[in-house]
């Protein structure tokens, strides 16, 4: 395959991944926004959604005051910043534009569609009158693409290439969310709780709700519930988030899509690019989150970013265009 087209698929994916994961940590800080909290606690959290996107230097060029209304506006519609919503899914629809013929008519219509209708929707203020609708309509969009692309698609090439975007992404965000929402709560949760013990009603009802929100940021209450069938405690959190392979959005299962696409791409089974993930997949699959408490979840997660950002960096040198490193 010409490494441009391979280009083109790997970012569209991407793309309409990180589309979808915005809309996920939007909804998130939105729904978290609503419990009653100081507003330095509300300002925290939303300061966190920027950060998660390294993105804080450039909002605050453009605002002067960190508020909900002007953050979810700079990641929804905002033109100049390249990670908002919009934005996101112009560059998923321009990719795919450009490699046309190498899609089927299905894909391309949903990428379209999901272009055309998300500016319908914009100039028509739902996103204002209804967040959390909007967001929803996010996620379906980018099931849905990922639903018709594996339904529709030729087995081949393209299509390894346009997994191993979406996961590559996937990892690199559910870290981020992970790391960013376990600091936010300035408790070690791990040791000897802030408040003292025993901890307050509504102490324990609010980290009832935060832990909840996150979870259903990346669609795991119900999966929780199912496979530890207790009450939901931060170290569970990171391991169903971190560690599981059975848990979709998790890092491990994300590597676990990476590493099969990789391998049926790569014509060296022993190249570095391969060896690479294989070893950042081995860690996940035989870690333990009590070793990785132990050592510090925060450098931990910034560890994993930088290798995961070396991965894709190496993809790039190795299949697709020079640039896209």
């Amino acid at each position: 395959m010409l490494s441009r087209t391979a280009d083109h698929l790997f970012w569209m994916s991407r793309y309409m991944e990180r589309a979808e994961n915005t809309a996920r940590m939007l909804n998130v800080s939105y729904e978290t926004s609503l419990l009653p909290q100081s507003a330095a606690a509300v300002e925290a959290g939303w300061e966190g959604i920027l950060s998660i996107s390294e993105l804080l230097p450039l909002y605050l060029a453009q605002y002067k005051t960190i508020t909900p209304r002007d953050v979810m506006a700079f990641m929804v519609k905002n033109e100049n910043n390249p990670s908002s919503i919009l934005s996101c899914l112009r560059a998923a629809r321009e990719n795919a534009r450009a490699v046309r013929g190498t899609l089927t008519t299905e894909v391309w219509e949903t990428q379209n569609q999901t272009w055309l209708e998300v500016n319908r929707m914009l100039k028509s203020g739902e996103f204002e009158r209804d967040p959390g609708q909007f967001f929803e309509w996010v996620k379906f969009r980018s099931h849905l693409s990922r639903g018709v692309t594996v339904g529709t698609m030729l087995m081949d090439e393209s299509l390894y290439f346009m997994r191993m975007g979406t996961f590559l992404e996937r990892a690199d965000n559910t870290a981020r969310l992970v790391d960013v929402k376990f600091h936010a709560m300035q408790n070690d949760f791990f040791g000897a709780p802030q408040y003292g013990a025993p901890e307050t009603e509504s102490a324990q009802e609010y980290d009832f709700y935060h832990w909840s929100a996150i979870l259903r940021s990346v669609s795991g209450f119900e999966v929780y519930r199912k496979v530890y069938r207790d009450v939901i405690r931060p170290e569970r959190v990171a391991e169903l988030l971190i560690l599981r392979p059975d848990m979709p959005r998790s890092l491990h299962a994300s590597l676990n899509e990476v590493v099969s696409n990789l391998k049926l791409v790569s014509h060296d089974a022993g190249s570095d690019t391969l060896r690479h993930a294989g070893r950042l997949r081995s860690e996940l699959a035989f870690g333990r989150i009590d070793e990785i408490l132990a050592t510090g979840l925060h450098a931990y997660l910034t560890q994993f970013l930088e290798r995961v950002n070396v991965l894709g960096v190496r993809i790039s040198r190795e299949f697709l265009m020079p640039q896209a490193a």
